[in-house]
């Protein structure tokens, strides 16, 4: 670790919106380090290793949404990525997402999924096809802020410009259909189902225009060889060549904004000119000692942001079991592909009382939450649940067959899953007996489903909960994507026009940056809003640097 205590920057959180943050900032030489609470960086962008199977912990794969690929370039990164193709299966009816034209094939596999709503289907179809042409203009061009004007002047011409006319124009579209996307589909149809098996893989209340347009995102995912994880390995080592320092198991419990000083766990403390807090928006506000503001004005501010967000949910979190499985690659090539969404029975979650979860936990329904509590209670609904369940299958070694030993393979399968029951279970004294329940309720429909004798061939598997997330990234309930889109006001920015101002807190010389900052959030926005809060830095740090020089 450097000796000095005074940095120009301190960053807190080494996901990949504080790692872009710290990259930019390091590149323009100021002194940044980097505090980051868990013993790993990369947060939600993620690979481990067990026993020789690469495993990716968060994002299976990402798209580069006009931003990643761009911010790459900018910083000099090499990174070798491959296309990463999407299945979408139904039961024994799987289609593969090559092209454009693949939304025709996406609407043939729901007809004969539910051969009584085809009309309905095609005028579907036509909604995902709009939605796509919206968000092309959005996300249609290499980001500016990841290009140099004074290096390509042809670009401000003949790309951004006539970019931001189209922009200008689809933008208020885009707004419009900001409701929630179940509550949008019914305008189309009453079969619940369907919709179901449209957006159940989508978190709760995902607005419309952000659910439809991952048709065309499926088309953009990459998947970098050696794993996810190789994108935060890229970044940090950006960091590290530019005199930044990163530490890890090293959280902030406290920021003393009166004497720019933040406070760790294991009772250092640092002083800096400018914070980029990066992390869980519930930690910093948790941290911010309120004593210390002064200003009348902002103390207000920041007990009235604070409130908000301490009120506000994570988003959706997610159930995952890891298989190490001694079939090849072949074998899951054949059925699924890399990178599949895939949903053994046409019923939908609606009939077996996904929705009603939170509230039977809550003991709303008899009052007996013992009995509800009961693992003869809930299992049931557990095994209904994973039954009727959209899986999202990842196998990284069909993307890098060095990710497996020679004619194994790692699978990865996910499903949504709500934190506040995983955590209620935790209390009821059998969450070890629920993970067990759940790895073999998910072993039992893929084995009588997609992979037919998977159960036979299973080497090893773990299961993760939100539980799980929540201990390994710090995300407050095990969010994947920042906040839920069932509060009632937003902790954060929700508008494209707005974005800028996402990095924006109370305080003047503390910003945020990452899933928490925006919403809807992913990994391009969390890289997006790392490059603005360092961007807004760099000019306030040399403008004061060049008024004392002056003066």
């Amino acid at each position: 670790m450097s000796a000095t205590r005074e940095y120009d920057v301190v960053v807190v959180g080494a996901g990949l919106a504080g790692l872009t943050s710290a990259a930019y900032l390091c590149r323009s030489g100021y002194h940044t380090l980097v505090c980051e609470a868990s013993d790993h960086i990369g947060g939600l962008v993620n690979s481990f290793v067990d026993r020789g199977f690469t495993f990716d912990a968060g994002i299976r794969a990402f798209e580069n949404s006009g931003i990643v690929f761009p911010m790459l370039r900018q910083l000099g990164i090499e990174m070798e990525c491959v296309s990463n193709q999407v299945t979408i299966g139904i039961g024994d009816d799987l289609v593969q997402l090559a092209t454009r034209d693949s939304l025709a094939d996406y609407a043939a596999l729901l007809r004969r999924a539910f051969p009584d709503n085809g009309e309905e289907i095609t005028k579907i179809a036509g909604e995902i096809a709009k939605v796509m042409r919206y968000m092309d203009v959005l996300y249609g061009i290499d980001n500016p802020l990841f290009m140099d004007m004074t290096k390509d002047t042809g670009y401000l011409m003949k790309v951004l410009l006539p970019w931001l006319v189209k922009y200008q124009i689809n933008i208020p579209k885009v707004i419009k259909l900001n409701e929630p996307v179940n509550d949008y589909l019914l305008r189309f149809t009453s079969n619940q189902a369907l919709i179901d098996l449209i957006t159940q893989h989508f978190f709760q209340n995902t607005p419309t225009f952000f659910a439809l347009s991952y048709f065309g995102l499926y088309l953009d995912y990459r998947y970098p060889l050696g794993g996810t994880g190789v994108l935060a390995d890229k970044m940090a080592d950006v960091v590290r060549e530019e005199n930044g320092t990163i530490l890890t198991k090293t959280p902030v419990t406290r920021i003393d904004p009166a004497n720019r000083q933040v406070h760790t766990a294991d009772g250092q403390s640092f002083n800096y000119r400018k914070l980029v807090w990066a992390a869980d928006s519930k930690a910093m506000y948790r941290a911010l000692d309120e004593a210390e503001i002064t200003d009348p004005q902002q103390l207000a501010a920041v007990r009235a942001r604070g409130e908000l967000v301490r009120q506000g949910h994570g988003g959706d979190s997610v159930l995952t079991v890891y298989y190490a499985v001694d079939l090849g690659a072949d074998y899951f090539q054949a059925r699924c592909g890399a990178h599949a969404f895939y949903t053994a029975i046409r019923d939908g979650l609606s009939g077996v009382g996904f929705r009603e979860w939170r509230d039977l936990i809550k003991g709303d329904v008899d009052g007996d939450e013992g009995k509800i509590s009961s693992r003869q209670a809930l299992t049931p609904l557990v095994k209904a649940y994973l039954a009727a369940t959209t899986y999202e299958i990842s196998c990284p070694a069909l993307r890098d067959p060095q990710l497996a030993p020679p004619g194994q393979t790692g699978v990865i399968v996910s499903t949504l899953m709500d934190y506040e029951f995983v955590r209620h279970i935790q209390a009821a004294g059998w969450y070890e007996d629920f993970k067990q329940l759940c790895q073999e309720q998910i072993t039992a429909v893929l084995d009588a489903s997609i992979f037919p004798g998977l159960s036979e061939h299973v080497l090893f598997a773990q299961c993760s909960t939100p539980l799980t997330l929540e201990r390994f990234t710090g995300n407050a309930h095990g969010a994947i994507t920042g906040w839920a889109f069932t509060d009632g006001e937003m902790p954060a920015e929700n508008q494209f026009r707005r974005i800028t101002r996402s990095v924006d807190t109370p305080l003047p010389d503390i910003y945020q940056a990452g899933q928490w900052s925006f919403s809807p959030s992913g990994l391009p926005i969390s890289i997006l809003t790392g490059k603005v809060a360092a961007d807004r830095i760099g000019k306030e740090l040399g403008k004061k640097a060049g008024a004392k020089r002056k003066a």
